[in-house]
């Protein structure tokens, strides 16, 4: 499959984020972060958000943002903010998303690793599941996966990162990847 700029750019964005709610970026990616260009966007507040976390990533500590990570999103007994869409968008108390969410999964060919301890529905695996759809699939499956699986989390989500008192430089995530899905919510609504 032939990527456009465009899609290029998209599945590289839902990289992005990936692997920063993965795991705290070490200070490699710190680095990268710090000395990337100003994002061109039509939309100004992404690229308000992208220039944030690049000015947030060069003052940086590896070493702090790896314990903010684990204060906010780890802790001990239940994190503070939870990294995992259900918990942002179950309506129901019998809704069984993930036992839904894995179906979906294999219907597309994709399955858990075993060495993977993380449940599909955190962020981290929606959005690279939105990498690989970008990459591979058709529109109408981006759009189908992401309004099932990421648009009724995301706001609550990134809003919960955002009025943490235990987060710093993840705010500036918080934001972004808020930006970003509500730019592709309004793009998948022009279709």
């Amino acid at each position: 499959m032939s990527l456009t700029p465009e899609d290029l750019a998209r599945a590289n964005f839902y990289a992005l984020l990936s692997r920063l709610f993965y795991g705290p970026p070490d200070a490699g990616l710190l680095a990268a972060l710090a000395q990337s260009d100003d994002l061109e966007a039509d939309d100004k507040t992404i690229a308000a958000c992208w220039s944030e976390l690049a000015i947030a990533a060069a003052s940086a500590d590896a070493q702090a943002i790896r314990e903010e990570y684990e204060r906010a999103f780890v802790g001990t007994g239940k994190a503070p903010v939870t990294l995992y869409a259900s918990a942002y968008s179950i309506k129901y108390t019998n809704e069984t998303p993930l036992a839904l969410l894995r179906g979906e999964l294999a219907t597309l060919g994709l399955v858990r690793r075993n060495e993977v301890g993380e449940p599909e529905d955190h962020i981290a695996a929606l959005c690279d599941t939105m990498r690989y759809l970008v990459t591979e699939r058709e529109l109408s499956e981006q759009q189908r996966f992401f309004t099932r699986w990421i648009q009724p989390s995301a706001e609550p989500l990134c809003n919960a990162i955002e009025q943490s008192e235990q987060t710093v430089f993840y705010k500036t995530i918080g934001r972004l990847a808020k930006a970003y899905f509500s730019l592709e919510q309004s793009a998948f609504e022009m279709l």
